[in-house]
Parts: C-alpha cells; structure tokens; sequence
C-alpha cells in the first residue's frame, strides 16, 4: 500500500506546530493521531507512523508539541498543568486547523495522559485512544527513571542526542520534563479525575520491564475508563513498545480498531 507523506506548519497559541501526515491509498477511517513522549518527537516515532497507516489503512498524524522538534521554541519554563493545556487548549486548535471531524488517540509515556484526558472533553470526536507506557498517577519507579535519566544526560554525549532532535530548544525540553516530574507539587498529579469522562473504547499497552513505571499504570487506566477496555502487558519490552516490539504494537492495534468496529 502506498503512502504519501506531507508536512505543514498549524498556527496554535504560542506559536506554529509541525504537523507530519501519512496517508495511504483510498484511506476512509478516522486518522490516528500520535502523541510523542517527554523528550519525542515527530521524528522520533522513525518508521512506525508508515508502518501503522499501512498496516491500519488509516491516515496517521503526528506532531511536535510547542518547544519540541520542529515546532516552535518556548522560553517560559513548563509547569505543572502542561498535560491538561495540551489536551484542552493546543490539541483542540490543532484538529480544528485541520479539519479533524474525528480521530484515534495514540499517546506514548506522557502522550497517553494527554491522550485520554483529550479524550475525556472531545466527547464524540475522539472515537478511540490507544496508550502506550503511560502513566496514569506519580510513582516512584517513575521518578528513580527520571533520576537516572538526569544523571546520564549529565555527560554532554548523552545530551547531544537531546540537541539532535530538538537543537536550541534541547535544555528546555529536559527541564520541562524532569522539573515538573520531581517537583513535590506534582506529586498528587494522576489521571483519576478523567478517566471515567472517557466513554470511547481504549487500549492500554504497557511493557512489563518499563523502567518509568509498573503495570500499575495500564490497569488504573483499563479499570478507570467507561467505554471499553483491553490491557496488554508485552513480556521482555521497556518504555518504547513501538521501536522494541513493532510488529506487536502494529498487530495489537490493528486488530483493537477491527474488534471495536471504529469508524
């Protein structure tokens, strides 16, 4: 199956958002939207984007939240509502830009928070939400991950892989995460408050050797939520299902969207 792939730019609050979408031949479904993690973006998702618009038949979008990849830069420091402006201001202008009538949520790590609590105020719109290590509350198993993760990043090699995808906006993008994440203000932080707001079918998938979090995270979410909703535990798989079990993932969501008979 063939598939195009076009960029643009989405004039949001703050400034523009790249914007990268798949399409396959004679595509009619909903598009699948992805979400990238704390220190992703678009071209981090690599060749999984192709892979799922062929394997699904769906067109795929992905974007660079502001301050990441090639979206524009931020200065001011991020704070402890960033999950919730995401899915209730920026990620709203970004599908009404588009033209986005309905759409499937992918979020990975912290792009599945945003993606079901978007999908908690989109009503009708989002018709499904597929997360992948997110967390769904502060665990501790999470914040050693971000520990080490600081203490690697340390050493100006590691961080060079920041520089890589994001250039100027590279420290931003690491205090973004680990400032929010190990303040003691964010520690009450956890999906409870939306979960039950989301009535669309979901998928949790979650690796059983995540060193950001523990199989706690799917099953809050897979219990929480009030449409329906599967958990898969993937056996030997870290924080990334998607580089590390790709053929999985694809097969997963591929026959969720089939079984829930999403538009």
């Amino acid at each position: 199956m063939a598939v195009a792939v076009n960029d643009c730019l989405v004039e949001v609050a703050g400034g523009e958002v790249f914007v990268r979408h798949w399409q396959p031949d004679g595509a009619t479904h909903a598009p699948i939207v992805l979400l990238h993690d704390s220190l992703g973006s678009v071209e981090q998702w690599r060749s999984f984007p192709a892979s799922l618009a062929e394997r699904t038949g769906r067109p795929v979008l992905a974007y660079d939240r502001l301050g990441f990849g090639q979206s524009s830069s931020r200065t001011t420091p991020a704070d402890r509502g960033f999950i919730d402006d995401e899915a209730r201001v920026h990620w709203p202008a970004i599908a009404d830009a588009l033209g986005l009538c309905e759409y499937v949520l992918f979020g990975h790590s912290v792009g599945g928070g945003m993606a079901l609590v978007a999908a908690s105020v989109a009503g009708n719109r989002c018709v499904a939400v597929i997360t992948e290590s997110a967390q769904a509350f502060v665990e501790e198993r999470t914040l050693c991950g971000i520990r080490q993760a600081m203490e690697s990043f340390a050493d100006h090699r590691q961080f060079s892989r920041i520089v890589r995808w994001h250039g100027q906006s590279a420290r931003w993008v690491l205090d973004a995460w680990t400032e929010v994440w190990l303040s003691p203000e964010f520690r009450a932080w956890s999906l409870d408050p939306y979960l039950a707001q989301v009535h669309c079918p979901v998928l949790a998938i979650h690796g059983d050797s995540d060193e950001f979090g523990s199989a706690a995270f799917p099953r809050r979410i897979a219990e929480g939520v009030s449409g329906p909703a599967r958990m898969e535990i993937l056996d030997a798989c870290g924080h990334t299902p998607h580089r590390e079990r790709e053929e999985e993932v694809l097969s997963l969501v591929s026959s969720f969207l089939a079984e829930n008979e999403v538009p």
